[in-house]
C-alpha cells in the first residue's frame, strides 16, 4: 500500500432490493426509500438508496481490498446524485496517504462512486492493516465481488422455531422530508 496506488473498481448493481434492504436494515423508514408512489409525489423519479447504506457499502469496498484485518477508522462521505433502482454504481479509490507504524499501517483513501447520473458519492476513509503473521493479505481474502455469497452461512434448517412475537405497534405517521435535502 502506497500513496497514489489505485484500487480496482467495484460495480455494484442497484436494486430495489437493495436500496429497501438498506434502509430497513439501517432502520431508515423514511417512505422515500420504500415507497415509490410516495417517492414520485415528493419529486423524486423513484425510490433511492439512502446515506448509511452507502457509508456501508462504501466500508466493505475498502475492506474488500484490504482485507479481513483492516479496520476502519473514519468514514467521512457526502453524497450527490442518488442511486435509484435499476443503475450501477461504480466506487473507485485512490490511497492518498500511509502512515506506518510498528503495528501495521495506517491508510486515508480517497473514494468516488458514480452512476448514471453522476458522482453519487465522494469522501476518504481512513483504515489501518496490521501487520505480521496475523494480518492476511487482500489476495487472501474472499471476495464478494458484487454479490453477496451464503456459502459458507450456516444452515438454518436445524434451528429452533423462532419464538411467537406480538405484533409490532402502530407507528405514527413520519413528518414530510423535504425534497431534494440530505437522504
Amino acid at each position: 500500500m502506497k500513496p497514489g496506488e489505485q484500487l480496482p473498481p467495484l460495480e455494484i448493481p442497484v436494486t430495489r432490493t437493495l436500496v429497501v434492504a438498506g434502509a430497513i436494515a439501517s432502520r431508515d423508514y423514511q417512505d422515500v426509500h420504500h415507497d415509490a408512489e410516495t417517492a414520485r409525489r415528493k419529486g423524486s423519479p423513484d425510490i433511492f438508496m439512502n446515506i448509511l447504506t452507502t457509508n456501508g457499502l462504501v466500508g466493505r469496498y475498502i475492506t474488500d481490498h484490504f482485507g479481513p484485518t483492516a479496520v476502519l477508522r473514519r468514514v467521512a462521505i457526502r453524497l450527490g446524485a442518488p442511486n435509484y433502482p435499476g443503475d450501477t454504481m461504480v466506487l473507485r479509490g485512490t490511497v492518498e496517504e500511509v502512515t506506518e507504524a510498528p503495528g501495521g499501517a495506517t491508510a486515508t483513501v480517497r473514494v468516488v462512486g458514480e452512476n448514471g447520473i453522476g458522482r453519487h458519492v465522494t469522501g476518504t476513509v481512513t483504515v489501518t492493516v496490521p501487520s505480521g503473521a496475523d494480518a492476511l493479505s487482500a489476495a487472501d481474502a474472499p471476495s464478494r465481488a458484487g454479490v453477496p455469497s451464503t456459502a459458507d452461512a450456516p444452515s438454518t434448517a436445524d434451528a429452533p422455531p423462532a419464538p411467537d412475537l406480538p405484533p409490532a405497534p402502530d407507528l405514527p405517521p413520519e413528518p414530510a422530508a423535504p425534497v431534494g435535502g440530505a437522504a
